[in-house]
């Protein structure tokens, strides 16, 4: 260093790219509406350079809105959505290829920028049935950009690059041909269609372009500037190329001997404090696990809310009425597995992902696989070639053996960073349905359970026996349908050890084990194996290994561990990564109480209140929200801002005005109206709602009709910006304002909480009494609620002081597990003087039938109920 030579780390931090890598796609994911119910990232030394993240969202469309329709000659193309951009050209290859420590300032560009607000808008277009029905085929935009997205989608196609919408000026004709700039899609319509398509297209504020023509020459052709820069024949795209042939070498694996180390607590110390075991609980609530109100299972259950689920269960998003149609996907994949035999670790990856699944209450005879696969660089090296062929064979036959098909996945050959491979890589997400009644949590229920363990058999070459797996699959699927299962685990990475200790954790159950395991059963993986707690009276002719104990402890021949202690390992060993704990001020928070006599009412009824629902560029909660109005039994008018152009704001402006004097009710939303940048959240709705016509619409409402206003999340931090909470009026902040600010752990975070009622005044809460607790899903990074003390306690006094985060035993806390923003006295809600208003930023919409069925609580505020049964 002396000489000024420049220090080269050999890969980036890990820290750098595991958190950056998590913010990103955790804030995409929640800011279009996907409720992300599992995540999971994998270590092994080959991913420190090319992570290794585990997640996927399903989704389902009703079969009467699908069309599916051969393009005809005059048909048109829409292009909908984003504009392009020279991010992401060159995007396809550069995903593909090897990387080093130059990729940074060589590929930048390659990489597209993300627009979520306009992928939402896309999501709304696409529920409309009126819209899909128009459509005959679809493409999204992706690798190829308009040369695959529009190209793919009739034989002969015209394409006028010139009508395509652009970020900026001075694109030439290749640019705008495979720009990958995403948020876009191209639809195929008949040319009758075209002025109603566009007219829905322009609800949705998106914005629709005409883009090419079908036609009936077999050929693809793309003009710009008055030239034809591309015309070639569909016979010569759609062939296969020159051919390419290849050698490829699979040697024998070769497995280390089985340890014989001694079953110690020491051992137990070691296995759940392993990076591939241990808590990811401050990654995993970056992630909107809730939205949408058909989340059945939670990523981590029980009263503590410490058991990690297996697989993500929920119902499908239906958006009238109600089902209790329920989809499981869980994922299977070892990396240490893997990388001494591909063959063996495709094949457990497929048998990992579906046991569960059946874990879960699903059933691998109605079990669909989709696979991703992650390797590395060829080379031309047989060898090296041999790990993805070997992969695909393991997973092929457990396919053939269990009847399970793939019918989906992505591949990647770019997992090679300067002289890093990443392990062979093949993960098998599986994909099934149930009941939402059957689907079953991980974590113990009770203490004086039975548990059992039963598992498949293998042969010498620790290769599955699938007749005897089968067997298995079939045994605890039929003891789940009978109800026989209070909980039940799939074995994985850390074998029965770390089943036990996670299922022990969610409710503070203790576990002693009857039945001397080896330390093979105990701390390898046995994928087909599963850990099955009893309910209570039923009889088993399966190995009972133990059972469940109020003591909190695991006990053997051998030992007595403290799960406590286990538990502190277990979360601690990525805290500096990604922290669950903050320093809690020292006092503890008051606790309000302040029963109301009486409440306002309003001086005229109404059978049926209308509720306005305005939807703002960012707004991602408006579907829950009128599904919870329309079942207390209002009329939900959810109602698109639209802002693509001066005109259009000010037609928005109009018709919200007009709608307000309409209705009783407006409630604003949860979401992220202008991606909560910059400046922080709610600002787009404050700037709208300003507009002098809008603030006297809104105050006319509160003022002289006896209205109400609700706003939860996104929308409380809109109407405290604007004054309407605690003031009651739009009005100029002062600097010390109360407001909501950036939770102190620096993160988003969404969890279920337990919130206290600490007021009964307002009219929203008229179904509560003080001291009532409720579980609700929490979903923000910024509902830090801060005032001054003096402004508090005028608060409390005049009992505006709706809510307030509360622990375990239902006291006010600044404990971040409970109170996740460490808010000034622990304040949750808050309300105008006379209660009309209401902001809060637990998700209270974010109910209904079995949903967050492993987190017990009451669930159910009424809140809609009494916002509707007040004009009664």
């Amino acid at each position: 260093l002396s000489s000024g030579a420049v220090p080269i780390c050999p890969s980036p931090p890990q820290r750098k790219i595991g958190v950056g890598a998590a913010n990103g796609y955790s804030s995409y994911g929640k800011q279009i509406f996907l409720a992300t119910g599992h995540v999971h990232e994998i270590y092994h030394p080959g991913y420190v350079a090319k992570r290794m993240e585990i997640g996927a969202v399903v989704g389902a469309a009703p079969a009467e809105n699908v069309r599916r329709e051969r393009p005809e000659p005059e048909d048109i193309v829409i292009l909908l959505g984003g504009r392009t951009g020279r991010d992401g050209c060159g995007g396809a290859t550069g995903s593909s290829k090897s990387h080093n420590l130059h990729s940074l300032e060589n590929c930048g560009a390659e990489v597209q920028k993300g627009n979520a607000p306009e992928e939402r808008k896309l999501q709304r277009l696409f529920r409309n049935p009126e819209v899909t029905s128009m459509i005959k085929r679809c493409n999204d935009f992706g690798a190829g950009g308009v040369s695959v997205a529009i190209g793919e989608l009739a034989d002969g196609l015209s394409i006028n690059l010139d009508a395509v919408t652009k970020k900026y000026d001075g694109l030439d004709g290749t640019e705008l041909a495979i720009s990958e700039s995403q948020e876009r899609m191209a639809v195929v319509i008949a040319k009758s269609d075209l002025e109603k398509f566009m007219a829905e297209a322009a609800k949705e504020n998106l914005e629709a372009t005409m883009v090419a023509r079908v036609t009936a020459e077999p050929r693809l052709k793309m003009n710009w500037c008055g030239n034809t820069i591309v015309d070639l024949t569909r016979e010569f795209l759609n062939s296969n190329g020159a051919e390419k042939h290849t050698d490829i070498s699979i040697p024998a694996p070769v497995f280390a001997a089985e340890s014989n180390d001694a079953d110690t607590a020491d051992r137990w110390e070691s296995m759940i404090s392993n990076l591939n075991i241990c808590s990811q609980k401050g990654l995993i609530e970056r992630f909107d696990s809730t939205i949408g109100a058909n989340t059945v299972l939670m990523t981590f259950g029980g009263k503590y809310k410490n058991t990690p689920t297996q697989a993500m269960a929920a119902k499908l998003p239906v958006l009238h009425g109600n089902t209790k149609t329920t989809s499981i996907m869980g994922w299977g994949y070892d990396p240490y597995l893997s990388s001494v035999s591909p063959y063996h670790g495709a094949m457990s990856a497929v048998v990992e992902s579906i046991a569960k699944v059946i874990a879960t209450g699903g059933t691998y005879e109605k079990c669909w696989l989709t696979f991703q696969e992650y390797f590395e660089r060829t080379q031309n090296d047989p060898e090296r070639w041999g790990k993805p062929m070997s992969a695909l064979l393991g997973a092929y036959k457990a396919q053939i053996e269990l009847g399970c098909g793939s019918i989906g996945g992505k591949d990647s050959m770019s997992g090679t960073f300067e002289e890093i491979d990443v392990p062979p890589t093949l993960v098998s997400f599986a994909v099934s349905v149930t009941d939402a009644d059957k689907v079953v949590s991980q974590e113990f229920k009770k203490a004086g359970s039975k548990v059992i363990l039963i598992k498949p058999e293998y042969d010498d070459n620790k290769l599955v026996n699938f007749d005897s797996l089968k067997a298995v699959f079939e045994k605890v699927e039929k003891l789940i349908a009978e109800g026989k299962v209070l909980s039940c685990w799939a074995v994985s990475y850390g074998g029965v050890s770390e089943a036990v200790a996670k299922m022990a954790f969610g409710n503070k159950i203790g576990f002693k084990f009857t039945d001397k395991l080896t330390a093979e059963e105990l701390y390898r993986a046995c994928y087909g194996a599963f850990v099955i707690e009893l309910a209570e009276g039923v009889d088993t002719d399966e190995r009972v290994i133990g059972e469940t104990t109020e003591s909190y402890e695991i006990k053997s021949d051998n030992y007595t561990i403290s799960l406590d202690k286990l538990q502190t390992l277990w979360e601690g060993k990525l805290e500096p990564v990604y922290p669950v704990h903050v320093k809690e001020p020292a006092e503890k928070p008051e606790k309000y109480s302040y029963k109301a006599d009486k409440r306002v009412a309003p001086a005229i009824k109404v059978a049926k209140p209308k509720v306005l629902i305005p939807v703002f560029p960012g707004t991602n909660c408006e579907y829950d929200t009128a599904r919870a109005f329309e079942k207390a039994g209002a009329e939900a008018d959810i109602f698109v801002v639209r802002n693509l152009t001066e005109q259009a704001i000010k037609e928005s402006v109009d018709a919200m005005e007009k709608k307000i004097k309409e209705s009783q009710i407006v409630m604003l939303p949860g979401g992220f109206s202008g991606g909560d940048e910059p400046d922080g959240s709610g600002k787009f709705i404050v700037s709208f709602l300003r507009n002098p016509r809008l603030t006297d619409a809104i105050h006319d409402l509160l003022k002289n009709r006896d209205g109400l206003m609700l706003g939860i999340c996104n929308g409380f931090q809109a109407l405290i910006k604007l004054g309407l909470v605690p003031y009651g009026e739009i009005r100029d902040m002062r600097d010390d304002s109360p407001t909501l600010t950036f939770n102190t752990i620096a993160r988003h975070q969404s969890k279920m909480v337990n919130t206290r009622i600490a007021s009964n005044k307002s009219p929203w809460l008229a179904g509560c009494e003080v001291g009532d607790i409720h579980s609700v899903a929490i979903s923000h990074g910024e509902g830090r609620f801060v005032a001054t003390a003096e402004e508090i306690a005028q608060l409390a006094a005049n009992g505006q002081i709706a809510t307030q985060y509360v622990d375990f035993d239902g006291e006010p806390t600044f404990d971040i597990h409970c109170n996740p923003n460490t808010s000034f006295q622990a304040i949750e809600g808050i309300t105008s003087p006379d209660g009309r208003v209401l902001g809060k930023m637990g998700h209270s919409e974010r109910k209904g039938c079995c949903v967050s069925k492993n987190v017990p609580g009451e669930k159910d505020q009424k809140i809609f109920e009494s916002g509707v049964a007040y004009f009664k």
